[in-house]
């Protein structure tokens, strides 16, 4: 009886916090279906629209460039995942096989990267990325690369991809030079295709961050053209004197790819998760 009420304490907490931080999400629903007879900051809150409409959507669909800005986000955070893999893996690889004078110094700097916040860097780097000319207004080709270099690479992705290194026997790599593979055939054929889980968490994350980022468009961005979904659906505040409903219906869409995206890369993720724990 006792393990029942502790087990029980312990899943009804879980619940509870469950709730609590998916409830801002199930209104976000509720408000995008919401139609312009029902006052959606009613208190107490209605979850359930009592006036259901699919305008919303269609609204959004049809009187912003939604598919131009979806398009954006989608080069924007492919490249960036596509960067954050290869320099990620090649950084990580000599940081866990390879000896090296200053090998320690470089991965503990690296490390004391992750406690600068990127708000404390912008400056520097919005002026280097001016004078680059890397910006939406001298052409689309150099607004993404603008967009992308900033966040090619993490300190984050470069640990996890070192600590996911670590974890493979060295027996293999052995095995591997024995049989006549070069270093490259070594970290292409043998290494990276037994990392795949960690490659796979990696790209989660880095999708996930880099498609919902907002500072840096809104900063960089000045065509509409350019813009990515964050930075669109907060225009939609100024186009439609802010229409909460819009902006909902806006804010569900974008987050669809997301969901998307991490629902293919599940099957990785758990064990993924677990090989970037491995001890260093």
């Amino acid at each position: 009886m006792k393990k029942f009420f502790e087990k029980f304490s312990i899943h009804f907490i879980l619940i509870a916090v469950s709730l609590l931080s998916i409830f801002p999400f199930i209104w976000l629903i509720s408000t995008s279906l919401k139609g312009p007879d029902e006052n959606i900051f009613a208190y107490p809150p209605t979850i359930i629209p009592t006036d259901f409409t699919w305008a919303n959507y269609s609204g959004v669909w049809d009187k912003v460039d939604f598919i131009g800005y979806f398009i954006n986000s989608m080069i924007v955070a492919g490249g960036t995942v596509i960067l954050n893999l290869i320099l990620s893996a090649m950084a990580g690889y000599p940081l866990a096989r390879m000896e090296f004078k200053g090998k320690k110094i470089a991965f503990f700097s690296i490390l004391a990267t992750i406690m600068i916040p990127f708000q404390v860097i912008m400056l520097p780097v919005y002026l280097i990325t001016l004078k680059l000319h890397l910006v939406d207004s001298v052409n689309n080709l150099a607004g993404y690369i603008g967009l992308i270099m900033p966040f090619a690479v993490s300190a984050f992705g470069i640990f996890l991809m070192r600590q996911a290194f670590l974890g493979i026997p060295r027996e293999m790599e052995e095995a591997a030079i024995v049989d006549g593979c070069s270093v490259w055939q070594l970290f292409t054929k043998v290494l990276i295709p037994m990392v795949k889980p960690s490659l796979a968490v990696l790209a989660v994350f880095t999708f996930i961050g880099s498609w919902g980022e907002f500072l840096w468009p809104s900063i960089v961005l000045t065509k509409e053209a350019m813009y990515t979904l964050p930075v669109g659906v907060n225009n939609l505040q100024g186009m439609f004197s802010s229409n909460w409903r819009f902006i909902a219906a806006g804010s569900i869409l974008s987050t669809i790819p997301i969901l998307i995206f991490f629902l293919a890369m599940q099957r990785y993720f758990i064990s993924g998760e677990n090989e970037g724990a491995v001890k260093g």
